[in-house]
Formats: C-alpha cells, structure tokens, sequence
C-alpha cells in the first residue's frame, strides 16, 4: 500500500496529520459524487482549498487517496462484524448487528457509496482484501451462525447469505437514500425513517430464524 509522503517522515507532525486529514475528506466528498474513474486531482484539491502542488506533496497520486480511503473504510465496515459474538444470545447478536449497520449507513453514507461504487468496478483496489481478511472473517462467523443452528437456538440457514442479506438491506439506506426519502415521502421520510428501519428487519431476520428471545 502506498502511503502518503507525510507518513514516512521521521517525524509526522500534526499539522501533517491535519493536511492529510484535510485532503481525504475533500477526496471522499469527490470520489463518492464523481467515483473514482470521474474524479479528478484537481477536483479534490480544490474541494481541498489547497493547491494541486501542495496537495500531490502528501499524496502524489489520485490512486493514494483513493487506496487510503478504501482501506479506511474497509476496516470501519468490517468492525460491526468483528463483534458478532458467538457466546452471545442470538436475538442479541443479530439485532445489534443490524442496527449498527444501520447506524453505519446514516452516519457513514459518502463512505458507503464509495465502497459500492469500488465493488462495482469489480474491486480493483481490494480483490485481496476481500479474498483474504474479509473471506476469513466472513468464515468465521458463518460458523458461528451455524453453531447456533446446530444447538437449536435459530432456524437452519445458509450463515453467507443470511450475512449477505443483512449487508445489502441495511446498505441500501446508504447508498438509495434519495430513492428512500422520495417514496417514503415527507411525513416518513425523517431521521425516524432508520429507527422504523431496524424494528422492520429485526422482525424480518430475527422472526425468519425463529430464535427465542431467552437463551436455550
């Protein structure tokens, strides 16, 4: 991974940490409206206000900001599911996944589109991570899942979909929020519009999987 030019200093200092930091938020405003094939340096560092020199002095090419950002979010994505329990309740487990991905999506919606809009492209910049680090986390709570099923705390499942169901219905808040708020129209279509959300799929996965609300 290429790291910004700040970061193999000595000695970073923090108004580097500040100027990196002032370039990957006008970089992720640019590349989740444009993508990263749209997005221009000069775009980014006159979202920036900073000058395209100056700018290429921490991050010499579009395509460093574009990895630092996508490795960033990455992880973010991933932490929800790194807490996935499996000494944990089911019902407890499952629904507070659920609402931090939902969480996720009205917090983090710029984020989200760029980690679609990377997906999309057929995940030029993270192939590897999604065939390593994600595959194995992925595996790992797959197995959970199935432990639960195998002591009858939920309903038989296929542990990648259920995963994958989860992850394309709460990130679609994210990435269809404009579409959401239309259809849902102006009465419905406030901050409430996650909370009605998360009490929808808590009903709709945790009832699916017929997991009691007690431990067995």
């Amino acid at each position: 991974m290429a790291l910004p030019r700040a970061a193999r200093t000595q000695r970073r200092t923090r108004i580097q940490e500040a100027k990196e930091e002032q370039i990957l938020e006008a970089a992720l405003e640019v590349f989740s409206l444009h993508g990263f094939r749209g997005a221009t340096v000069d775009q980014i560092a006159e979202v920036a206000g900073m000058s395209k020199p100056n700018l290429l002095y921490y991050f010499r090419t579009k395509e460093a900001m574009h990895r630092a950002l996508i490795n960033r979010v990455l992880d973010t994505w991933l932490d929800p599911l790194r807490e996935f329990d499996a000494e944990g309740n089911p019902v407890s487990e499952i629904r507070s996944y659920i609402r931090r991905k939902l969480e996720m999506a009205r917090d983090f919606p710029r984020e989200s589109r760029l980690f679609a809009n990377e997906i999309l492209q057929g995940a030029p910049n993270i192939e590897d991570e999604l065939k390593g680090p994600l595959k194995s986390l992925v595996d790992e709570k797959a197995e959970v899942i199935r432990t639960w099923a195998k002591a009858g705390k939920i309903a038989k499942c296929d542990p990648y979909h259920l995963i994958f169901s989860i992850w394309s219905t709460t990130q679609h808040y994210a990435d269809f929020d404009v579409q959401v708020r239309a259809v849902l129209g102006q009465d419905q279509a406030g901050e409430g519009r996650f909370e009605d959300a998360a009490r929808f799929l808590e009903q709709l996965f945790i009832g699916g999987l017929n997991v009691s609300e007690e431990p067995v």
